[in-house]
């Protein structure tokens, strides 16, 4: 059985001005299905830009993404737009709630982006708002929540869509530490169901809560403790 990821030879150059900054330089990876892995590395290392390409909102000058199986790297925005849609979850320091939209709408996007009928829609959003203790805040918007709030918004409608891996990017960066530590302990008990958790942070204790650390440095996997 093929990994859930698995990329070869992942080069990732940025241009500014006449320099040119390899973000990512030869990235061998692969991760199983279920695993728990945490991307470390001090500012400027790559690890953001690693998490980005794994969600396909950045793409690879050169080598292969391969997503169960499937060589994403050479499919079409739309393509890739529908795979981000149905299989990755994405969980942001900042919430990217939409402002405008109730919790309910927010966790509802994806599935209203795919099509799918309100009806369903409708109850897998009641039962997200109920899992994730949000039933009384169902109509308040992103504005007239907490930050423990808003994440849990955003996990919900991260996970709506049931994908099979959820990238985190500093989950934890804007709530207090015991905030923090609930939003940790939901995408734990996501992960122990089985859905792959990558998470990207420079909290060290955070990092050690995985199974598996990644170290980056200067846009290299410098240690894989696997």
């Amino acid at each position: 059985m093929p990994a859930l990821i698995e990329l070869s030879a992942i080069e990732r150059v940025f241009y500014l001005g006449d320099s040119e900054v390899h973000a990512l330089r030869q990235i061998e990876l692969s991760i199983d299905a279920g695993e728990y892995v945490a991307v470390m590395g001090p500012s400027g290392s790559g690890k953001s830009t690693l998490l980005n390409l794994l969600g396909l909102l950045d793409h690879p000058n050169t080598g292969t993404y391969r997503l169960e199986g499937r060589d994403v790297t050479t499919l079409s925005l739309d393509e890739q737009a529908r795979v981000r849609s149905e299989r990755i979850g994405f969980v942001f320091q900042s919430f990217h709630l939409v402002p405008r939209l109730t919790a309910a709408e927010n966790i509802a996007l994806p599935m209203t982006l795919a099509g799918i009928d309100p009806a369903q829609r409708a109850q897998r959003v009641e039962q997200a708002l109920k899992d994730y203790g949000l039933s009384n805040r169902a109509e308040h918007r992103p504005n007239e929540l907490s930050g423990g709030q808003r994440q849990r918004v955003a996990i919900a409608r991260a996970t709506i869509m049931q994908p099979a891996m959820i990238l985190a990017d500093e989950p934890t960066g804007n709530l207090d530490r015991a905030t923090g530590e609930e939003v940790l302990r939901l995408l734990e008990e996501l992960n122990q169901r089985g859905v792959t958790l990558i998470v990207v942070t420079h909290d060290t204790a955070l990092g050690a809560r995985a199974k598996r650390q990644l170290l980056m440095q200067d846009g290299e996997l410098k240690h894989d403790s696997k």
